[in-house]
């Protein structure tokens, strides 16, 4: 009888290989701006993914990363004429600061505690936004060149905006799987499980979660800083609350814990809104709550989450 858990990881491989190849000629079937929104929230997602589902840290306080690291971009290709791989890379190091200084805040605090820090926090940053002229406060920072990447290929083309933020999506992916396939993957596990046990080990789980939530912060950022490329604008919605709690419903959606979850969570997210925000407007809200309670209630695991339990069902069978 095989083992369903070495089944996964024999079938990974050829998954992660599948989906590479799909996401090469996705764009010739599919609208690549759908695509690219897709790529960036599933990044967002994943991000959050490796805060929550392996350090068991909820954060309300993504979407201030997401979106700092949005006006950081485009500031810096607006204003000052970077070219967009520096000005997704300062995004990048942007929101890790940020990471860094609401980590080491909010790091020592647990369960309702941590997550009410960082919803203080990040509402504090929206109030910054908000007020800062450069910004553009209600208008948000508009006007945003996508630009040529490395001063040669030219991103207002579709095309090579779409491949662009591919790549970047498959870095931040690839780093978030080695992360968690690591010896820091399984010690953040471990603080997730059983936090005390693992201090009496010898760790330092304060630093481990710090860590842990700095990289979350970075790659929310890498998220952001690219999705204000692709859209060319950067917009209060994108550092609200609102943002912190769709971000949750994603994750939860796709599998909480799952390497592809958030992503599928994200995909299912942005499609529900594409698809429904002409034809029932601002009932969007109620239908997404809805789909939340019926996640909660019946597929606690989410979608990939239940596919795998069903595997594993079928395969000890």
């Amino acid at each position: 009888m095989n083992n369903p858990n070495s089944m996964f990881a024999r079938a990974m491989p050829i998954l992660f290989g599948a989906l590479f190849l799909i996401g090469l000629v996705a764009p010739f079937a599919v609208y690549p701006t759908f695509l690219m929104k897709v790529l960036c929230f599933g990044l967002f997602a994943c991000a959050f993914n490796l805060l929550l589902g392996f350090a068991g840290l909820l954060s309300f306080g993504h979407a201030a990363f997401l979106g700092s690291a949005g006006y950081v971009c485009g500031m810096l290709v607006r204003d000052l004429g970077v070219t967009p791989e520096l000005g997704i890379l300062g995004g990048t190091l942007a929101a890790g600061a940020l990471g860094w200084v609401f980590g080491v805040l909010a790091i020592r605090r647990t369960g309702i505690y941590f997550a009410m820090i960082t919803l203080a926090l990040s509402q504090m940053v929206y109030f910054v936004v908000l007020q800062w002229k450069a910004t553009g406060g209600e208008d948000g920072l508009q006007g945003v060149p996508r630009g040529h990447l490395f001063g040669v290929i030219d991103l207002s083309n579709n095309l090579a905006m779409y491949y662009l933020v591919f790549a970047v999506f498959c870095i931040g992916f690839f780093i978030i799987y080695r992360a968690i396939h690591s010896p820091f993957g399984q010690i953040l596990k471990a603080i997730r499980e059983n936090e005390p046990r693992a201090m009496s080990l010898g760790y330092d789980v304060a630093k481990f979660k710090l860590l842990a939530f700095v990289l979350s912060a970075a790659l929310a950022g890498m998220a952001g800083a690219t999705k204000t490329l692709v859209f060319q604008l950067a917009s209060l919605t994108d550092v609200h609350w609102h943002m912190s709690g769709e971000v949750v419903l994603m994750t939860l959606l796709g599998g909480l814990g799952t390497v592809l979850g958030p992503l599928v969570g994200a995909a299912t997210i942005v499609s529900l809104q594409t698809e429904l925000a002409d034809s029932v407007g601002s009932w969007v809200t109620v239908i997404m709550g809805t789909i939340f309670v019926v996640c909660v209630l019946l597929f606690r695991r989410g979608i990939v989450g239940e596919l795998q339990a069903l595997i594993r069902r079928a395969g000890i069978r």
